[in-house]
């Protein structure tokens, strides 16, 4: 579909990161790098993973591998200490911990004080570790400056040490939106382990409370963590999924009309922004990016007879099954509103400056965040999505038409060798608060991997200068 227009658009998309200027024809105007100061205003961060504005003025930040909630002045950078979970699990040099944080738009306010918190635990003490997800509330409290009495809302959700997502936002419906990863199955360590971003619970499981199906998914549930009245019908059976066919949504927000955005993570190519409808399926372990044949074939090592005996690398050895794109159908199967990057069958994945680690060369950009920017008193910035990303070091943004689809451009604003976790902003659009990941890999300014990174755990300010 559209092959002519979608390689015309990837070449466009490559010249626009590879130049060091975000200023296009069409955005000449819009405020480059040069017109924002840069301020360091904490570091030190466990890998902080959400920042969030808050009402009284300071910013709250989750870190994920300390599993404390932390609440930051931005003018001086003087942190205090919300909350440090007793029971998150935390396992060195995997992708677990505390994740998402979701603020109720009423907080601090008489009517609501609840923060709402995702993370993962050790569902079984024995000796083998049993890794779920739960989400929790809790209530402010302002004379100890705590957040105090968790009341869990659902428990028991798939977790894994790669690809857990967890991103969680609060809706203007008043629900709340919450992302799950395959669990980075099928990969790595975790390719004898199905995918199950396909799967769709039965009515018995969500009788039993049993979430195996959820990954992969997209969640909308209630405030109390029951399943809305209102949550779509998929085959059959009402359960907290609002859409399915996920691989690795880590971005997720709401914009214009109350439309709900996620971005996620491609194999090797193909990172995704999707806008996300009631039991839409976009299509993973199936397809990747546009249903077009391009790069990428489904090898289920799953269902390879002896699966762990076999060594797994690319491509697939032959006992693997494998399926086309084209040869997948489902109902309400939703493509992306855009792919970065999409390529070829012929493209080259080894790139020998990455043969230290060969994934940062793949072309892909690793969206790790996406927020709406609705207002903003910088030209032309009003209705876009800022997006962050971990090994690209950039921070994007991406307009939005008047009927909320994407305009023509992903436009680089602030480019570094960080990995950018999360973006939050003030009220008038006009000052950009991001956090980055404490290590891990990054592109250098060659394009070659490095664990370099100028800024490691850090909570970084970036203002225009107007």
């Amino acid at each position: 579909m559209r092959t002519a227009t979608r390689t015309l658009i990837a070449a466009t998309l490559t010249a626009i990161v590879a130049s060091t200027s975000p200023a296009t024809a069409a955005h000449a105007a819009d405020p480059g790098p040069d017109q924002f100061t840069t301020r360091v205003i904490a570091t030190g961060l466990a890998n902080p993973f959400e920042v969030a504005n808050g009402p009284d003025g300071l910013l709250w930040v989750t870190e994920r591998t300390a599993g404390r909630v932390v609440r930051i002045d931005p003018a001086t950078g003087a942190r205090s200490t919300a909350l440090t979970l007793p029971d998150v699990l935390i396992t060195p040099g995997t992708q677990d911990g505390l994740m998402g944080m979701a603020l109720h738009p009423e907080l601090l306010t008489a009517r609501n004080q609840h923060v709402f918190l995702a993370y993962t635990y050790d569902a079984d003490p024995g000796a083998a570790v049993d890794r779920r997800v739960k989400l929790v509330r809790y209530f402010w409290e302002a004379a100890t400056q705590r957040l105090i009495l968790p009341i869990t809302l659902i428990e028991g959700l798939p977790g894994s040490d790669d690809h857990n997502s967890g991103r969680l936002v609060f809706g203007p419906d008043g629900k709340l939106a919450y992302t799950i990863g395959d669990g980075g199955h099928n990969q790595f360590a975790n390719y004898c382990k199905p995918i199950r971003a396909q799967r769709t619970p039965t009515a018995q499981e969500v009788r039993d409370r049993d979430w195996v199906s959820y990954q992969g998914k997209v969640l909308r549930l209630e405030v109390d963590g029951t399943i809305p009245a209102d949550n779509p019908v998929i085959n059959g059976v009402r359960s907290h999924v609002y859409s399915l066919g996920h691989r690795n949504p880590q971005g997720l927000t709401f914009g214009p009309g109350g439309r709900l955005y996620a971005n996620e993570h491609g194999p090797k190519n193909d990172d995704e922004i999707n806008l996300i409808r009631a039991a839409g399926n976009y299509g993973w372990p199936n397809i990747s990016g546009y249903q077009d044949d391009q790069a990428y074939v489904y090898a289920n090592w799953s269902a390879a007879p002896g699966c762990p005996s076999l060594p797994w690398g690319e491509p697939a050895l032959p006992q693997v099954p494998q399926s086309t794109e084209s040869s997948f159908t489902a109902p309400n199967l939703v493509e992306p509103l855009r792919t970065y990057y999409t390529v070829g069958d012929d493209f080259d994945f080894q790139d020998p400056k990455c043969a230290a680690a060969y994934y940062i060369c793949w072309p892909g950009i690793a969206p790790s965040s996406l927020d709406y920017l609705a207002a903003s008193r910088l030209p032309g910035w009003s209705n876009s999505l800022l997006m962050t990303t971990l090994k690209d070091g950039t921070i994007y943004r991406v307009p939005l038409t008047a009927d909320g689809r994407l305009a023509a451009e992903t436009i680089p604003v602030w480019k570094s060798v960080n990995r950018y976790r999360d973006l939050t902003f003030n009220a008038t659009g006009t000052v950009f608060y991001a956090v980055t990941d404490s290590s891990g890999l990054a592109r250098d300014p060659q394009g070659a991997p490095t664990n370099g990174l100028t800024n490691p755990g850090t909570l970084l300010e970036y203002a225009h200068k107007g």
